[in-house]
C-alpha cells in the first residue's frame, strides 16, 4: 500500500481534467447545487443473512448488499488505477467473529486512459461469521458494523453507513431466508471457484505472460478470457490483454506493472472466462495463483518445500537404503541371497569384487533410467519416477525377464557348471557379471516402489540442471547398493554361513518362488494396462517362453546340427513372445470404478472434480496411485480398506477420489510435480473450500508409508 499511493496520486492528477470538466455533467439535487454535497447517498447498502437464524456455536453467512444509482459505480479488492474498495468495521456481540470479505469477480470500468475493476448496479459481499458456543436458544442478536466505500461516476464521492442486522438464536439448523436466498446465491454464483488447472508465468522487462494449463479448451467456444490481478502493480492494468488458447491451454500476455518484484512473486487473481453455450454467454471465474516458469505449481496446493542439495543427497541416500525393504525389490533379493551364500569359503578378495561389480550395475542402471528421464522431461513430457512401468510392453518385457529367471533358478533352464561349483563359477569374470546384472535389475525392480525420503529427494532432482539430478539420483542408487557392498567388503559375515555344497540346489530351486510371485503381479499390473486381450498376450508369451526353455533343455545332449536347430527354434519361440507384445500395445482396458476404503466406490481424479466438491463444502481425499506401484497397493491393503477409515470418511463426509497413473496422464504428472513428486504414491486431504480466492486452500499431505491411525488423524483435522 505505501508503494501504491504515489501512483494513485498519479493517476488522480492525470485524470483532473476529465473529472474538473465533466462536474458540471454530474446529477444534481438542488439541495446539490445550494450546499456543493449530494444530499443522498449513491450506494445504499443493508445486511442480509442466508439463514433465519443463529445456531449457537456454528458459522453462517451474511451478505453486505450495495444498492448502486445508476451510471455509478464502486470498486473491488483491487481497485485498478484508482478507487478504493469497501472496509467494513464490526462492532459484533461478545464471542462473535468475522472473517474477511469473499469478493465477487468484478467487471472492467474504463475511465479515460485508466482501467478499474469494481461492480454497478447491485452486488452482494460475502462475510462468515462465527458464533460462540454459550449463546442460549430464544435470545436475540443484532450484529453491527460500519461500512466506508468510495463510489465514482464522472466525479468520486467517500460514502458510508451503519450495519445492522437481528436474527434470532435457535436450536439445531436454522431455516433458510427466502426473503434473501435469491441475492445470496447470486453472490455465491458469482464468487470466483478454485481453479482446476494449474498456472505460471513468465516475466521480460516488458510484458509479463501468464499460461493456464486448461488443455483442450475449444477456443471457436471461447468468448472472452480476462485476468484480474488481485495485487496493483503486476500487470499494467490499463494495457490490452492478448489471450492466445491453444495446446497448452490459456496464454495471456500483458503489459508489466510498476511493482518491481512481480517478477520473482507468485501472481495471485482471477481469471473470467466467457464461454458460448445454447443459452448465451456464460461467465465462470477462477481463483488462481501463478509462479514463476521452472516452480512447481498447482492452483489448489503451495509450493513444494525446499531443500538444499545436501539436505537432497541425504533424503536421496536414506531413501535408497529403505528402498532395499520395499516389496519391489525382495524378489531381487533372492538372486543376492543366493549370491552370498555362494561366497562362503572363498577368499576375501573375490565377494569384494562381486560387491563392486554389484554396486556397478545399480549406478549404471540409475544413470541410464535417470537420463532417460531427464531427457524427456526435458522435452517437455510429464512422466515422473517408474515412468516406464507405465509402458505394458515394457511390463509384458520385465514379466519375461522374471520368467526366464525364475525358470533358470527352477532347474528348467541349465546356464552351465555344477551347483557345487557355483562358488568357482561366480568368482571367475563371468561371475562378475552376473553381480553386475544383478545390480541392474535391482534398479529396474526398484522403479514401482517410492521409499519415505525418496520423493521428496526426486522431485528436487527433476527441478535442477542435468548434472545436478543426476549427482542425487546417483546418491540414491549408491544407498540402494551400499547394504550389499558392505556384506561383501566385511568378510567376518562368511564365518556364519556353511559351505557351498549340494543344498545350495534346493535353496536356489525354493528362491524362485518369488520371481513367480513378481511374474503373477506383473501380468496383473498389465491387466490394468490393456485389459483381458492384454493378459492373453502376456500368458501366451510365457507359455512360449517356457516351450522355448524345455525344447533347449532337452536337445543340449544331441549331435550338432539338431542341437543348432533346437536352439534357433528356441530363439524364434522367444523372439514370437516378445512380438506378442505388440498386442498387448494396441489393447486398452476400460475405465472402472474402484474401491475405496471399507468398501466405499471412488471416483476418477481431476482437479476439476476436486474444485467441485470442495466449492460444495465437501472434504476430499485424493489416493495417487499406480497398478505397478507396490508401496500404492501394501497402503491400501493395510489402512484404506480399513473399516475405521471407512467410518471416518463417512462421519466427515470425506470424498474419496482415485489419481491412477497406471497408465501415462500428463494431467496427473503435472499435479505430482507440484507437490515436489515424481511419482506415486501421494495422499492428499483436502478441507471443503471458503468462496473466493481463499478457496484454493493448502491440503494437508499424508506420509508415503500410511497407517489406519494416520488417515483418521488427518480426517478428524477437517
Amino acid at each position: 500500500m505505501v508503494e501504491r499511493r504515489p501512483v494513485r496520486i498519479l493517476a488522480a492528477v492525470l485524470l483532473a481534467g476529465t473529472l474538473v470538466t465533466a462536474a458540471d455533467a454530474a446529477p444534481r439535487t438542488k439541495d446539490d447545487l445550494a450546499s456543493g454535497k449530494p444530499s443522498a447517498p449513491r450506494v445504499r447498502v443493508d445486511l442480509i443473512s442466508e439463514r433465519a437464524g443463529i445456531e449457537a456455536g456454528a458459522a453462517f453467512w451474511v451478505g453486505l448488499r450495495q444498492r448502486i444509482a445508476p451510471g455509478w459505480h464502486t470498486y473491488w479488492l483491487n481497485p485498478g488505477d484508482s478507487g478504493e474498495p469497501m472496509t467494513v468495521e464490526w462492532a459484533l456481540p461478545a464471542g462473535f467473529q468475522a472473517g474477511d470479505i469473499v469478493w465477487p469477480h468484478p467487471e472492467r470500468i474504463p475511465v479515460g486512459p485508466a482501467m478499474t475493476f469494481g461492480y454497478s448496479d447491485e452486488v452482494v459481499l460475502l462475510t462468515r461469521i462465527t458464533a460462540p458456543a454459550g449463546i442460549e436458544p430464544g435470545t436475540r442478536v443484532t450484529l453491527r458494523g460500519r461500512a466506508a466505500w468510495l463510489v465514482c461516476a464522472k466525479i468520486c464521492i467517500p460514502e458510508e453507513a451503519g450495519l445492522q442486522l437481528t436474527l434470532p438464536v435457535v436450536s439445531g439448523t436454522p431455516p433458510a431466508n427466502p426473503r434473501e436466498a435469491t441475492a445470496m446465491a447470486e453472490a455465491r454464483r458469482a464468487v470466483p471457484a478454485a481453479s482446476p488447472w494449474p498456472a505460471s508465468f513468465s516475466a521480460t522487462p516488458e510484458t509479463v505472460t501468464l499460461t493456464v494449463a486448461a488443455a483442450g479448451l475449444a477456443a471457436d467456444q471461447v468468448a472472452d478470457v480476462y485476468f484480474y490481478p488481485s495485487q496493483w502493480g503486476v500487470i499494467d492494468v490499463a494495457a490490452p490483454q492478448a489471450v492466445t488458447i491453444g495446446a497448452r491451454g490459456i496464454t495471456v500476455r500483458v503489459a508489466r506493472g510498476a511493482l518491481a518484484a512481480a517478477a520473482e512473486m507468485p501472481i495471485d487473481g482471477v481469471l473470467v472466462i466467457k464461454e458460448r453455450l445454447d443459452q448465451g454467454i456464460v461467465s465462470h471465474a477462477i481463483a488462481l495463483r501463478a509462479t514463476r516458469e521452472g516452480t512447481p505449481a498447482t492452483a489448489a496446493s503451495s509450493a513444494p518445500p525446499r531443500v538444499s542439495l545436501l539436505e537432497a543427497l541425504g533424503l536421496a541416500l536414506a531413501g535408497g537404503l529403505v528402498l532395499n525393504l520395499m516389496p519391489c525389490v525382495l524378489p531381487v533379493l533372492s538372486l543376492k541371497a543366493l549370491s552370498l551364500v555362494s561366497h562362503a569359503g572363498v577368499p576375501a578378495a573375490r565377494p569384494w569384487r562381486h560387491g563392486l561389480a554389484y554396486a556397478a550395475g545399480v549406478l549404471a542402471s540409475f544413470a541410464v533410467v535417470a537420463g532417460a528421464l531427464i531427457s524427456v522431461r526435458a522435452g517437455g513430457a510429464q512422466i515422473g519416477w517408474g515412468f516406464q512401468l507405465q509402458s505394458p510392453v515394457f511390463v509384458t518385457l520385465l514379466a519375461y525377464v522374471f520368467f526366464g529367471l525364475a525358470l533358470s533358478l527352477s532347474g528348467a533352464i541349465l546356464m552351465g557348471g555344477r551347483l557345487t561349483g557355483l562358488g568357482q563359477t561366480l568368482a571367475s569374470r563371468p561371475g562378475y557379471a552376473g553381480s553386475f546384472f544383478t545390480g541392474a535389475l535391482a534398479t529396474v525392480a526398484a522403479t514401482p516402489c517410492t521409499a519415505p525420503f525418496m520423493g521428496v529427494a526426486v522431485g528436487f532432482a527433476l527441478t535442477q540442471p542435468a548434472t545436478t539430478a543426476m549427482l542425487v539420483f546417483e546418491t540414491l542408487g549408491f544407498g540402494l547398493a551400499l547394504p550389499y557392498l558392505l556384506l561383501a567388503v566385511m568378510p567376518a559375515w562368511s564365518r556364519a554361513l556353511p559351505k557351498p555344497g549340494p543344498w545350495m540346489e534346493r535353496l536356489q530351486q525354493l528362491l524362485a518362488f518369488p520371481l513367480y510371485a513378481s511374474v503373477a503381479w506383473l501380468v496383473w499390473v498389465v491387466s490394468q494396462q490393456a485389459g483381458p486381450r492384454g493378459v492373453a498376450a502376456v500368458l501366451s508369451g510365457l507359455v512360449l517362453i517356457a516351450f522355448a526353455a524345455w525344447l533347449h533343455r532337452v536337445t543340449r545332449g544331441a549331435s550338432g546340427s539338431w542341437r543348432w536347430a533346437a536352439t534357433t527354434a528356441a530363439a524364434l519361440i522367444v523372439v514370437v513372445a516378445i512380438a506378442l507384445g505388440q498386442v498387448v500395445a494396441t489393447s486398452s482396458s476400460s475405465a472402472r470404478s474402484s474401491p475405496a476404503a471399507g468398501g466405499v466406490p471412488s471416483e476418477p481424479f481431476s482437479p476439476k472434480r476436486v474444485a467441485e466438491l470442495r466449492a460444495q463444502g465437501k472434504p476430499v481425499f485424493v489416493n495417487f496411485t499406480a497398478a505397478w506401484c507396490i508401496t500404492c497397493l501394501v497402503n491400501e491393503r493395510v489402512a484404506l480398506r480399513s473399516s475405521a477409515v471407512a467410518e471416518a470418511f463417512a462421519r466427515k463426509g470425506v470424498v474419496y477420489l482415485k489419481a491412477d497413473w497406471t497408465k501415462r496422464d500428463p494431467e496427473i504428472a503435472r499435479v505430482l510435480g507440484s507437490f515436489g513428486r515424481s511419482g506415486v504414491p501421494l495422499y492428499l486431504v483436502y478441507p471443503p473450500a471458503l468462496p473466493g480466492p481463499s478457496a484454493a486452500a493448502e491440503p494437508s499431505v499424508l506420509p508415503q508409508l500410511l497407517s489406519e491411525g494416520m488417515i483418521i488423524e488427518a480426517i478428524e483435522k477437517i
